[in-house]
């Protein structure tokens, strides 16, 4: 396993509970070490690594979409032909559609596994996407089933190279469009005073039986236990770029996604602390029909 975060991490650990022979890697010794100490066999170095591994070898991937190349550069070098590269990571699919020829001169494979399941995967277990050979993916059938909720659920070979991550893509455009109609819906609760709801209350009751139940819902309850105003969280929202390229995606191929669009532009909205266009909005009712303008006091 090349990367030990919160991702990386978890699976590797979900893997040694389950008697799995880990060879963990990081960009940091602390990394490598905190696996250690955990079950991990160490590998500070790319070339202890590969020496580490059997062969053919199983090399898993969990790093940041903007070092997968770097690392796949790195890393060549030291394996041989057969060996099995597994990306588990966000990559966008297309940079993962490339990336099997340049592995071929060197008589590697690649599998791409979308990979969901947060901080939670290492007890719940993640939902894996995979894309590749049929017999590439057999190969690590073990890993598969060991890192899925279920040897049978939670996974499945959903294409050729590629797709996993386009499918993991797609489930993550749908994400945010799940948690930007949760969100609007709290806050319309939030904002009515007449009844002062308890949202949290509210959250619990959906929670079951409900047509709206899902985790997403479980984990909202969870974050209105102790603070429903949320007074010390910025409104500020990140996006991680999969619903950027899944409405990229449904212009290339002239299919709406009004829902996923909206809730990727609420997002640059909530980034936008100068609210520039909602100023300038103000001024244009001001010019046309003399609509008072809320101004900020002057400093005399």
């Amino acid at each position: 396993m090349i990367g030990l975060g919160r991702m990386g991490g978890n699976m590797a650990l979900r893997l040694i509970e389950s008697g799995h022979t880990v060879v963990a890697n990081a960009r940091t010794d602390k990394s490598v070490n905190r696996l250690k100490a955990q079950g991990a066999e160490p590998a500070y170095t790319l070339p202890q690594l590969a020496e580490k591994l059997p062969s053919p070898r199983v090399v898993w991937l969990m790093v940041p979409i903007s070092v997968v190349d770097r690392v796949l550069s790195h890393l060549t070098p030291h394996l041989e032909s057969g060996d099995l590269v597994v990306d588990g990571g966000n990559s966008y699919y297309r940079d993962t559609l490339r990336r099997p020829e340049q592995l071929a001169a060197e008589g590697l494979r690649l599998i791409d596994v979308g990979t969901s399941g947060g901080i939670w995967g290492r007890e719940e277990g993640y939902c894996m996407m995979v894309g590749g050979e049929s017999e590439d993916v057999e190969m690590i059938r073990p890993f598969l089933e060991t890192l899925a909720p279920g040897p049978e659920r939670g996974w499945g070979h959903v294409g050729a190279v590629g797709s996993g991550h386009f499918v993991k893509m797609i489930h993550n455009g749908i994400e945010y469009g799940l948690m930007q109609a949760y969100a609007e819906g709290f806050s319309l609760l939030h904002h009515k005073d007449d009844f002062d709801l308890d949202l949290h209350q509210i959250a619990q009751i959906w929670r079951h039986g409900s047509v709206i139940r899902s985790w997403l819902l479980d984990l909202t309850a969870a974050a209105l236990a102790d603070d429903a105003d949320l007074t010390d969280v910025i409104p500020w929202v990140e996006d991680s770029g999969e619903g950027r390229w899944t409405v990229c995606e449904s212009i290339d191929l002239d299919v709406a996604a009004p829902v996923i669009t909206l809730a990727l532009q609420a997002r640059l909205r909530s980034r936008d602390d100068e609210a520039y266009a909602d100023r300038l909005l103000a001024v244009m009712r001001e010019q046309f029909g003399g609509h008072e303008v809320k101004r900020e006091p002057s400093e005399d």
